[in-house]
């Protein structure tokens, strides 16, 4: 990573004046394979590695969907919903939300809610899985260790930007495919190969299984090598697993800060959609180097990964529910030689801070542009950098603050945990965003009140589902049926449903937005040339300097300190010339251009349809 950033900077030169665009969107100069690389990276984190592998230790190879379920979300990500997002020259998916509908409300609920998202689901899940990595591998003070990585992680995000991440994220990825294929290799070699190991998961049991506990608790599923399952009786039912998590993963590829904004720095259309295809090929993967070997990781020590007695799981793991999280760290730490397993740590830790550098850029982004521009309509560009700047410093004492929380959180659950309340809270979002983009009709009052039902009943579930635990098999929950027995991937469709018929009902009963406002922000007027009319003035600062600025000594040198803090902010005085009219007009011009060479276009478009058909190939031969 130093290496990155070193290289960022010397090809930024000293001449090259720091702006809110090149900091936030790499001045839309990003080419397909690091697009492709970071997407994967960005979404694949230590909480992959751990919650993924555990989940099919505990259940199969159907959470595995979960990873293929987005080579068809990533195509609607590419080809529908970042052509709207580049016309219409925004930075962030809640200021899309403003010039489309107008006013304050939806965006800014949006942004605090999505930063509550990161804080509570991404970053706490990537640190309770950082965690448990690091105490089963290398004992160490898991406070001290985890400082350490975030101090590091924040180091490179503050200091060089989306660029630097999108380098970085490269690196990371080219390093966690390597590890995990090695380690995959080890973990195949030891159960004699697929066959083998089909044969010996299903009797993969552990020998201590306690008094009065049913063998249902500790047996393999029979269903454990399909990813289609019953639609009542299964763990992940497969209506759910087509139709609910395409819900969850719309609003995670197609609407969510962290993803968009990689696809938002390329530098055409087609590298943005060929960026997409690149991660969507990438996805296939962590069926084969997570879900495999986990459930070879339950084969090798069932009474560790497979415990089922409160006791004995305490003793090994300290949650008395289950122990199958630790079902890949004590795959790395017990299987492989001491030289590959530092391979293996620097590939979680790599993943830790590809994940957690992901969200605190994007997180200072949504902090900056939709909250701190309200606080101070009148802040300058260096103002506002130094705004995100801190903003990831504030989200650091967070994180750490959390880790007591997430620590104490061993359910052994945390894939369904992040997912569950992934369920409960963003299917509005999907159909906010969604009907924003491909039903002009839609309007400020139908969104924002579809929102705040939406949110009402997600809310609903998430805290009756707190308040009466989530139970396990051999403790179930004692939450009632009627609230909790409906499974979280159905009751994603049903809220998205919900969300949608609120929308539309009142955006038809109140009056419609003239098409004049909504040039180039949704589907049907996408290709209009003519100038659009704001709703109304947009209180998003054009990033001018301040008239104090401007009455600074020039020629008194800042001291050494000084000159080094505002070198490290990217805040020092640079020597290029300030753009003229024209640059700007061209500056402008390229962040909202959408325009693809023919050549190159056919060919993104025929490896799209390449990709959906490896991905119904892979569906229905694991299916």
């Amino acid at each position: 990573e130093v290496v990155t950033n070193i290289l960022y900077y010397l090809k930024m030169g000293p001449n090259t004046k720091p702006t809110v665009g090149g900091f936030f969107l790499a001045g839309r100069s990003m080419v397909w394979w690091p697009i492709g690389a970071s997407l994967f990276a960005s979404n694949i984190g230590s909480g992959h590695f751990v919650g993924i592998a555990g989940t099919a230790a505990a259940a199969g190879i159907a959470i595995g969907g979960f990873e293929w379920n987005a080579l068809v979300v990533v195509i609607l990500l590419g080809w529908l919903f970042v052509p709207i997002y580049i016309k219409a020259g925004v930075v962030t998916m809640p200021e899309y939300l403003k010039k489309r509908f107008g006013g304050q409300r939806i965006r800014i609920y949006l942004s605090v809610l999505s930063l509550f998202l990161y804080v509570f689901t991404k970053i706490s899940a990537d640190m309770f899985s950082g965690a448990i990595f690091i105490n089963q591998a290398l004992g160490l003070n898991i406070y001290l260790a985890v400082v350490l990585l975030l101090s590091i992680t924040a180091l490179y995000t503050v200091t060089g930007g989306l660029a630097a991440v999108i380098y970085t994220d490269t690196l990371q990825t080219i390093i966690m495919v390597v590890g995990s294929f090695i380690l995959m290799g080890y973990a195949f070699d030891q159960v004699g190969g697929y066959e083998n190991f089909q044969e010996r998961y299903m009797m993969a049991m552990p020998t201590r299984t306690g008094v009065n506990i049913s063998k249902r608790c500790y047996t393999p599923r029979p269903d454990s090598f399909h990813i289609f399952r019953d639609a009542v009786t299964g763990d992940l039912p497969w209506p759910g697993l087509v139709f609910g998590l395409t819900v969850q993963a719309t609003w995670y590829w197609c609407t969510d800060q962290v993803i968009v904004q990689r696809c938002l720095s390329a530098k055409s259309l087609s590298h943005v959609k060929a960026g997409c295809i690149l991660c969507g090929y990438l996805k296939l993967l962590p069926m084969f180097v997570m879900v495999f070997p986990g459930m070879i990781s339950r084969i090798l020590y069932p009474d560790e990964v497979a415990c089922v007695d409160p006791d004995e799981c305490q003793t090994y793991c300290g949650a008395s529910v289950g122990c199958t999280n630790i079902a890949y760290p004590k795959l790395v730490v017990d299987l492989m030689p001491n030289g590959l397993r530092g391979l293996m740590l620097s590939v979680m830790m790599a993943s830790l801070m590809s994940s957690l550098t992901s969200i605190f850029n994007s997180a200072s982004t949504l902090f900056t542009m939709d909250i701190y521009t309200k606080i101070r309509s009148s802040a300058s560009e260096k103002e506002l950098m130094i705004a995100g700047r801190v903003f990831i410093l504030v989200l650091i004492g967070v994180s750490i603050a959390w880790i007591p929380v997430v620590q104490s959180a061993q359910s052994g659950q945390l894939f369904d945990y992040i997912q569950s309340i992934t369920s409960y809270l963003t299917p509005p979002i999907a159909a906010t965003f969604m009907l924003a983009i491909f039903c002009k009709r839609v309007n400020e009052p139908g969104v924002f009140y579809g929102l705040m039902i939406g949110l009402a009943i997600g809310l609903s579930r998430m805290i009756a589902e707190f308040a009466y635990g989530t139970g396990s098999c051999v403790a179930p929950t004692n939450c009632p049926e009627i609230i909790c027995g409906v499974h979280y991937l159905y009751f994603s469709i049903i809220l998205f449903c919900i969300s949608c018929l609120v929308i539309l009902t009142i955006s038809l009963m109140t009056k419609p937005i003239e098409d004049k406002h909504l040039y180039r922000l949704c589907w049907k007027l996408r290709n209009h040339t003519e100038e659009r009319l704001d709703l109304e003035i947009d209180d998003w600062t054009e990033n001018q300097e301040s008239d104090y600025m401007d009455i600074e000594d020039p020629t008194e040198e800042p001291g050494c300190c000084k000159k080094a803090v505002l070198n490290f902010c990217g805040l020092e005085k640079s020597n290029a010339p300030a753009l003229s009219a024209e640059e700007q007009a061209e500056l402008q011009r390229k962040l909202t251009d959408t325009s693809e060479k023919p050549l190159w276009r056919n060919v993104v478009n025929a490896n799209g349809i390449i990709l959906l058909c490896v991905c119904v190939f892979f569906h229905g031969f694991y299916g």
